[in-house]
């Protein structure tokens, strides 16, 4: 109950939070935080609730930024338009894990591309704090109604992965929440050997079935620097031989690369061995060279950010498989 609470005083505490925050040009953000924040007992607040879950796990997905406006700004959970954006992600990054679990998946306030400065910490500005905080609230009301004591994933992609770990940093000390975490699917941000050491909680993936770890990579072409979500020591494990080494794995291994239109879910085609990759130990990179020319988006060149789950879907479709069941069967 006193959780609950936290999180009714959490938006009682918006404005306060914006009058603090400044857009780009020095003016105060307050009226930035006059988008209504969500209420997670009500289902118009979920992307994704199952009424009857029918799986043994869970998954907890946050999505990644789609909200472009130009100045500091936090996302209207009640756009029509961007809550269909969300509902593609379901399908294009979320679809890899709904197969195997219940997919709960809130909306949340994030932040524009504006507020994403890659040489700050984002857990410290206002602005991200809003979004950050209604994934909090989301998770505290996940656990109290609507987990039901199964094992869990968590799963993000991008500024969605920047919350999960802002929640993996605050909440997973509890070993309580530390035992029913499968896996947390950190993928298109950097978990660093700081994190590591500051947080011992939290454990990189060594392998392709340990459990109760992060999993994470970022796609970049050979030589490409500049990445806004690469941060030096970052830990990365090759979602196609599951190896944290520079082993090369080949395209042989790759079970299929799936590209979809992100904002509508549908698949535009599916290529099997599409590509290999290799971990960049010096910069933690995954690091591949794709068979066309794509487009990438406002990223540096050679970034291939928008594709950390297309060009892996399927390799990384069944990891998902290959974890729950490990996890199930250490703990039968």
């Amino acid at each position: 109950m006193l959780k609950i609470w936290n999180g009714i005083l959490s938006c009682l505490l918006c404005l306060a939070l914006a009058a603090t925050a400044f857009a780009g040009d020095g003016t105060k953000g307050a009226d930035d935080c006059l988008t209504p924040c969500p209420d997670y007992r009500q289902e118009v607040a979920w992307a994704s609730r199952p009424a009857h879950p029918d799986k043994a796990v869970d998954v907890f997905y946050v999505y990644p930024t789609i909200y472009p406006e130009a100045s500091p700004r936090n996302m209207d959970v009640f756009d029509k338009g961007l809550r269909a954006d969300v509902q593609g992600l379901l399908k294009a990054q979320a679809g890899v894990y709904s197969p195997t679990a219940n997919l709960f998946a809130p909306y949340y306030r994030q932040v524009t591309f504006a507020c994403l400065d890659p040489t700050q910490d984002m857990t410290l500005n206002s602005y991200f704090r809003i979004g950050a905080d209604d994934v909090h609230r989301a998770f505290d009301y996940y656990l109290n109604f609507l987990n039901q004591g199964r094992p869990f994933i968590l799963a993000a992609h991008s500024q969605g992965s920047v919350v999960m770990l802002d929640l993996l940093r605050s909440r997973f000390k509890d070993p309580a929440l530390q035992k029913k975490l499968v896996a947390a699917y950190l993928i298109g941000y950097s978990v660093t050997g700081e994190d590591l050491k500051q947080y011992p909680w939290i454990k990189p993936a060594k392998g392709e079935d340990d459990t109760g770890v992060v999993v994470s990579w970022n796609t970049q072409a050979p030589g490409a620097t500049g990445s806004p979500v690469l941060i030096p020591g970052a830990a990365c494990i090759n979602p196609l031989n599951w190896k944290t080494d520079a082993t090369p794995a080949d395209k042989s291994l790759n079970l299929g690369a799936v590209f979809f239109d992100d904002f509508t879910g549908k698949i535009l085609r599916e290529v099997p061995n599409y590509t290999g990759a290799q971990v960049d130990p010096a910069t933690g990179a995954l690091v591949t060279t794709p068979p066309e020319e794509l487009k990438i988006g406002h990223f540096p060149p050679g970034v291939l950010h928008k594709f950390d789950y297309a060009f892996w879907y399927r390799n990384l479709e069944r990891n998902v498989r290959t974890r729950v069941d490990a996890y199930l069967a250490g703990n039968r």
